[in-house]
């Protein structure tokens, strides 16, 4: 296979054959010198090739048109000629300001070349003779059809005043009793729809009494055939408007406006889209046909001027009241569409008067088609704006609203409801945020500045899309991967329904740290993943994490040592928590168990972090039992029979409480006599008791044991004090007797 590719090469390096060489790889196969007799290439030859190959094969375009070229030549005819393959124009790099010369240019030429082929048309055109009686006798006709088709259709309108009244109490009706938000806009919709439908009752019409009425002359059917044309769109337009406005139907307009406010815009904008419609559609064309080209062109222009500075007389005379009404319209909107609403309006007499300025420089330069393409792009994008609103206003209407899962889901995964809700959430404001993002890209295609058709089937749009599908799907399989795993977790680490018992501390604790970890785990791969999606190289990141890795172990022995003693620790079940310990010199009750550290909490209301590397001894109260031993000095001339006697009556009748009894484990141990002075001997008992009931059971003991030993009078040992007379010595001493201590 090899073999042949400096052939290849070589034919695309011949001068009449070669394919999109770079200059450079051109010159360097063009320079080598030819093959030998028996057509073996040389060994230069061969590298020039190779590097050739390998400049096509690694631009993009030059490799497309590679393979089409190959693919003609592949499927060529002749038998007798060689396919030829023809190099493609070289794409040289310019700097951003050489492009911005390049794009200026090229829209300068295009307007320069426009103003020309209107002069040349203007003055080429030929000079008629102006028939006074022709004129004459086609107005009649043209007012005549104007007249009956203008009557015949407000008699239409007329005739439909009863229904609009009606659907739109009915509307507002159902509105205001909340039953259902669609009815209203229901309605709405529903008298846009019979006003397009009287508006073909009135087309058919008009064609009618056009047949009738043209005198049998083409030239005046044809101007009739301007005028219904003219009469549709500019019909349609105001349908637009009475859907926007609804000056005569208050109960039927969308917005709140006064009927004062929407009169007035009705009217208006009514008067302009009629005189620009039937100007350019109907007076012009008439003028060039009847009078000349000279005379229509100068009709256009004086024409357009005329509305163009009225329009933009009316846009900054009415500039402040529409953005305060635009800015009361958002804050009684949605907040995600109160956000758009007011961009709108600190911009929208900017946007308006470039509509009129653009309308206006298009009627110059192209006056047959671009009131057709204005009227087009402007109900296109008021339908792409419509459809998104509503698309938007149901997305945002189910964010705001919680899924409830069942009562047995609820108790069995107390965090799945939340967790659902916002996962649903996120992805129904992704979806929202598309939406935005669709209908930016539409509004540009409706007005030309944008090809989306090509963007999305050629261009760089496919990969756009591609990329965005596999990040939704990444996201969704994640979320529903940690919504699963941290739901099993939560459920294990809540009681059951049917009457499993809580999970024991440490179980809890290791379910806790383990949970922490997955979510890192998962939201670490899910983000790497994201990046290599995009096309961020996430080797130099994994490299670099692992070399930072390195580096902060070195600088962090201690955190380490603390990570690993906590891991061992939790695995030994050395403590939980709610557990009482003591650490060191700490005695409390453990709030907080980290990776790195223990929360204690001591009886004093201080709390202390400990790091695990730091507790090399610990004692936990709470593993299996209590116990405690108690020990009662008395005076030592007390007969310890009777002393033993009142402390098996005091453990007696502490035995009987049902409340201390249920604390104790087994029996008391009684040790009898264990400790003899001179002034007291000692008795003992030892109680085994549940896990941190010992001293409840104690001062339940001390205060039993106090009172059995004053019945009995068994008095407590009192100390005494000998006195040591000076220049005695040890006879004198002992001869004194020794003295009780003042009590």
């Amino acid at each position: 296979m090899f073999r042949w590719l400096p052939l290849v090469a070589a034919v695309f390096c011949c001068q009449a054959e070669a394919v999109s060489l770079p200059v450079a790889a051109v010159a360097a196969s063009r320079s080598q010198p030819a093959a030998d007799a028996s057509g073996e290439p040389s060994l230069e030859e061969k590298k020039a090739a190779y590097a050739a190959l390998a400049n096509i094969l690694q631009n993009d375009q030059s490799r497309t048109e590679l393979i089409n070229q190959l693919r003609s030549a592949s499927e060529s005819t002749a038998k007798t000629e060689d396919p030829v393959l023809t190099p493609p124009d070289e794409e040289e790099d310019k700097t951003v300001l050489e492009s911005v010369t390049d794009v200026s240019r090229q829209f300068g030429s295009e307007v320069l070349g426009k103003v020309e082929k209107l002069h040349r048309n203007i003055v080429n055109a030929p000079h008629k003779t102006f028939n006074p009686k022709t004129f004459y006798n086609a107005l009649s006709h043209f007012a005549m059809l104007a007249i009956a088709l203008f009557a015949f259709y407000w008699l239409l309108c007329r005739a439909a005043t009863p229904l609009y009244r009606r659907m739109g109490s009915w509307g507002r009706r159902k509105n205001s009793e909340r039953t259902s938000w669609l009815h209203l806009p229901a309605m709405i919709l529903g008298a846009f729809i019979i006003d397009l439908l009287l508006l073909g009752i009135a087309l058919f019409v008009g064609q009618m009494l056009s047949d009738t009425l043209n005198a049998g002359s083409r030239t005046i059917a044809r101007q009739q055939g301007l005028f219904l044309s003219a009469f549709a769109l500019i019909e349609f337009f105001k349908a637009i408007l009475r859907l926007i406005f609804c000056p005569r139907y208050p109960q039927l307009r969308f917005f709140h406006l006064s009927d004062e406010r929407a009169n007035y815009w009705n009217t208006r904008l009514s008067w302009l889209s009629s005189v620009i419609g039937y100007g350019l559609l109907v007076i012009v064309p008439i003028v060039s046909n009847q009078v000349n080209v000279q005379a229509a062109a100068l009709v256009n222009l004086v024409l357009m001027c005329l509305i163009t500075g009225w329009a933009l007389y009316l846009i900054f005379r009415n500039r402040r009241p529409v953005q305060l009404a635009l800015v009361q319209l958002a804050d009684r909107s949605m907040s995600f569409f109160s956000l758009f609403i007011r961009a709108f309006a600190v911009i929208w007499h900017w946007l308006a008067s470039a509509y009129f300025i653009a309308l206006f420089l298009l009627s110059i330069f192209n006056p047959g088609d671009s009131l057709r393409f204005m009227m087009s792009a402007t109900v296109r994008s008021l339908a792409i704006i419509g459809l998104g609103a509503l698309i938007s206003g149901v997305l945002s209407r189910w964010i705001s609203k919680t899924i409830i899962l069942s009562p047995e889901l609820r108790r069995n995964y107390p965090e799945l409801q939340k967790r659902v809700n916002g996962w649903v959430s996120m992805m129904l404001k992704l979806a929202r945020t598309l939406t935005v993002f669709a209908v930016c890209l539409l509004l540009l295609n409706a007005w030309n500045l944008f090809d989306l058709w090509h963007w999305l089937t050629v261009g760089a749009g496919v990969k756009l899309v591609d990329v965005i599908i596999r990040i939704v799907m990444i996201l969704f399989f994640s979320a529903v991967g940690w919504t699963l795993l941290a739901s099993l977790i939560e459920s294990r680490l809540a009681s059951d329904s049917h009457g499993r018992p809580m999970p024991s501390a440490r179980t809890r604790t290791l379910l806790t740290l383990f949970r922490n970890a997955l979510a890192v785990v998962i939201s670490t791969i899910t983000i790497m993943i994201l990046l290599s999606e995009i096309g961020v190289n996430i080797a130099p990141l994994l490299a670099g994490a692992g070399a930072l890795g390195l580096a902060v172990s070195f600088g962090s022995q201690t955190l380490v040592k603390d990570i690993i003693t906590g891991i061992f620790i939790q695995f030994e079940n050395g403590m939980n928590t709610g557990d009482l310990v003591t650490i060191g010199a700490i005695t409390g009750t453990v709030e907080r168990m980290s990776i790195r550290s223990v929360g204690v909490r001591q009886d004093t209301g201080a709390y202390h972090i400990i790091p695990w590397s730091s507790i090399t001894t610990f004692a936990n109260f709470v593993r299996g039992i209590g116990s405690f031993v108690a020990n009662y000095d008395v005076d030592r001339s007390e007969d310890s029979d009777k002393v033993n006697a009142a402390l098996h009556e005091a453990v007696d009748e502490l035995m009987q409480d049902e409340t201390i009894r249920g604390m104790v484990i087994g029996e008391p141990n009684f040790a009898g006599l264990v400790g003899l002075t001179n002034q007291a001997f000692t008795v003992r008992v030892s109680f085994t008791t549940q896990p941190l009931k010992q001293w409840t059971v104690r001062f339940a003991l001390d205060n039993r044991v106090k009172k059995h030993f004053d019945a009995a009078g068994i008095k407590a040992p009192h100390p005494t004090v000998q006195v040591m007379q000076n220049g005695s010595g040890l006879d004198a001493a002992a001869a004194v007797p020794a003295l009780p201590a003042p009590e």
